[in-house]
């Protein structure tokens, strides 16, 4: 009986104890999780260390899922011409080829970019959840390799989802087209129909859980071991065919956790959002409303497109800083929740895990009694 305390791990929120060779359940995982984010954000409470957050979970898509708002400069008073300028500029590109490519691969290089940055900061998330600290520099420079392994894996993922699509696009096109021309009221239309939905819900489906089951579990497996992605999932299959349950109801409750994580961000969200656009909308008027006062009239040159610019690129910042300061607390709560639940399956993640806090402060204070 001796050695039981030793071969026992508490975790308070919960009361419950699990023997240390005993894989957490994924309720149990996430309990861990929710003490590991309290500790991070909270305790102490650093703005800095949340704003540094915030800029990571801002490259991994903000935490939160995106809201359509019904705002438009065609909303402020007065004829200010935007919609025409869009429509002329759009006109422009159109009528000339090496402006539709310039724009073509300005998109490209932007999407690349962004597939870059989820790559590298998606182990910087990691690397802060398993130091307590945000380290930009060293951990970019330590992950650099498996940051880059994902990015090729996550690169030739979407290649090979965007060539499935438009070659089975493809295929399927002459069946559609007779299904149609077949009218709504044929039965081949509507089999048609259901059969395309249906394929694009598994895909999607698809998709999304072998991306949950990278982002959470083979990304700390990638950090923890300093190796490729292949072989990060080669040492993920082997526990996914040993506990296919417990797996999927992680995958069960990882989605509850992420829906109600985005309720409450966006309840969160809505009044900050709202002022955001009611004031631009208010400053925009006021500017307009102050031209025709003086006698000038709005119309579109250098110094008007870069004074609209300049603005519109402050909107977006305020924006997005708002998305991902709010929504930064759910992202680490998800990503720890996968490290939680992976570590207790693989001893390669659950060595770098931190001590527990009271572990931290028994050490420390045993160091100050030495120390005395």
């Amino acid at each position: 009986m001796s050695d039981i305390p030793q071969r026992v791990r508490r975790i308070p929120f919960l009361r419950f104890q699990r023997s240390a060779a005993a894989p957490l359940a994924a309720t149990r995982a996430l309990a861990a999780a929710f003490h590991d984010t309290v500790d991070l954000l909270v305790n102490p409470l650093d703005a800095g260390r949340w704003l540094k957050l915030s800029v990571v979970c801002l490259f991994l898509g903000g935490g939160t899922p995106s809201a359509a708002f019904n705002w438009s400069l065609g909303s402020l008073p007065g004829d200010i011409g935007f919609h025409g300028v869009m429509v002329r500029a759009r006109a422009t590109v159109a009528e000339h080829v090496w402006l539709i490519a310039v724009v073509s691969l300005a998109a490209l290089g932007l999407l690349l970019g962004l597939l870059y940055l989820r790559s590298v900061f998606r182990f910087v998330l990691v690397d802060a959840i398993l130091k307590r600290e945000v380290r930009f520099r060293p951990s970019l420079r330590d992950t650099r390799r498996v940051g880059r392994s994902y990015f090729r894996w996550l690169l030739g993922a979407v290649v090979a989802i965007t060539i499935a699509l438009v070659g089975g696009g493809a295929l399927a096109y002459p069946s559609l087209r007779s299904a149609v021309a077949a009218g709504v009221r044929s039965p081949a239309f509507w089999a048609m129909l259901i059969a395309v939905l249906a394929i694009d819900v598994l895909i999607g489906l698809a998709v999304a859980l072998v991306i949950v089951l990278t982002d959470d579990f083979v990304v700390p497996i990638m950090y923890a071991e300093g190796v490729p992605l292949l072989a990060a999932w080669r040492t993920l299959q082997p526990r996914l065919r040993a506990e296919p349950g417990a797996f999927a109801v992680y995958v069960f409750l990882r989605f509850c956790v992420a829906i109600a994580t985005s309720v409450v961000t966006l309840f969160l969200l809505f009044p900050l959002l709202l002022g955001l656009f009611s004031g631009a909308i208010i400053t925009g008027a006021l500017a307009v409303l102050g031209l025709h006062f003086l006698g000038f009239a709005w119309t579109w040159n250098s110094v008007s497109i870069s004074v609209t610019s300049a603005a519109l690129a402050i909107l977006i910042s305020l924006m997005l800083v708002l998305l991902s300061v709010v929504g930064m607390p759910a992202q680490v709560l998800i990503q720890d929740f996968g490290i939680r639940f992976i570590a207790s399956r693989c001893p390669s993640v659950e060595a770098v895990l931190p001590p527990p806090p009271d572990e931290i402060a028994g050490a420390a204070d045993a160091a100050g009694k030495s120390a005395g």
